[in-house]
């Protein structure tokens, strides 16, 4: 088996740490969720732990809340806030953070409510009835965003911190 760096645990503990809010009691919608897929999409110099982490770390805090039908858009949504991520390789500011939060969030927004007006029953299966899903779901976007835009900076924030601290470290070990 394949060594981890400690770069690679830091990652992991940060994601299972901002996961584990999910179980708690919160604000509706205002969860780490894409926050942690664009995080993760960003760091893991491996692709497949890019994408293995968030969505095990999510699957786990299912199991205790509980499945849905929805479950494949959101992990499909989540899959694709990784993708986005890859971008923001090597590329961190902070404008592109936001950016990439947004479209995230925006992302999300669109392929779990697409899921919502095809399995859900609530909406009849017609072009009108998916605006009115997707019309229905707007007052949702912004807390979700709240959420991402919160958890993308606490994330991003917290690890541009543990690297600093390590370079100092580093640094005052040579000099």
């Amino acid at each position: 088996m394949e060594k981890l760096n400690p770069k690679t645990y830091t990652l992991i503990a940060l994601i299972i740490a901002v996961s584990l809010y999910r179980i708690f009691p919160h604000p509706h919608n205002i969860t780490p969720v894409m926050a942690l897929a664009l995080f993760a999409g960003t760091y893991f110099e491996k692709k497949w732990l890019a994408f293995a982490v968030p969505l095990i770390a999510m699957f786990l805090a299912d199991l205790f809340l509980g499945l849905h039908n929805t479950i494949i858009f959101v992990y499909a949504a989540m899959a694709f806030a990784v993708v986005i991520g890859f971008y923001l390789h090597n590329r961190v500011s902070s404008l592109k953070v936001i950016g990439a939060t947004i479209g995230s969030s925006l992302v999300f927004f669109l392929i779990s409510n697409f899921g919502v007006w095809l399995v859900s029953g609530y909406y009849s299966k017609s072009w009108a009835g998916l605006i009115e899903c997707y019309t229905m779901a707007l007052p949702f976007l912004q807390r979700s965003m709240m959420g991402d835009l919160l958890f993308s900076g606490v994330l991003f924030l917290t690890y541009w911190q543990i690297q600093k601290h390590w370079l100092r470290k580093r640094e005052a070990q040579i000099a």
